[in-house]
């Protein structure tokens, strides 16, 4: 008998896929715990329906996440710190206030989780600063830590 599973299942595939299994266990385990349906015409076009709805997701998130790789492409964060004499600071910036002054500055809020800094900022300077929005979307932000 071929189902599709609901659920993922030991041993017999991952959510959505279509699978053949015996009779007796489709009756007796898979339907009883709702972790697979049958089969037929009506719920394998629901499933190719579900299929579409979700590469139609995932292209407009992959587009908004290139409209937001755009913008901060050409946007410069400037983050003060207390700093002393030959360029040195007093402290560090990280991905946390980086992320705040650019929701101060712009407007524009992104995850610090996103921005991926080797280490902190220790110097004063202008850095660049990836940030990985999507799976295939990397932008790179311009931060000007100044003296402050």
């Amino acid at each position: 008998m071929k189902v599709i599973l609901l659920e993922d299942v030991k041993s017999q595939g991952k959510k959505g896929d279509v699978v053949n299994v015996s009779d007796g266990y489709a009756r007796n385990m898979l339907f009883p715990k709702k972790l697979a349906v049958p089969a037929d015409a009506k719920n394998l076009n629901d499933l190719k329906l579900q299929h579409q709805r979700a590469d139609r997701q995932a292209a407009e998130n992959l587009a908004a996440a290139k409209e937001l790789s755009e913008k901060l492409e050409n946007t410069t964060v400037e983050v003060k710190l207390k700093g002393g004499e030959g360029g040195k600071a007093f402290g560090s910036v990280s991905a946390k206030e980086i992320a705040v002054a650019l929701k101060e500055q712009t407007g524009i809020d992104v995850d610090k989780k996103k921005m991926h800094l080797k280490e902190n900022l220790k110097n004063l300077g202008s850095y660049d600063v990836p940030v990985k929005l999507h799976p295939q979307v990397t932008a790179k932000l311009t931060v000007r830590v100044t003296e402050g």
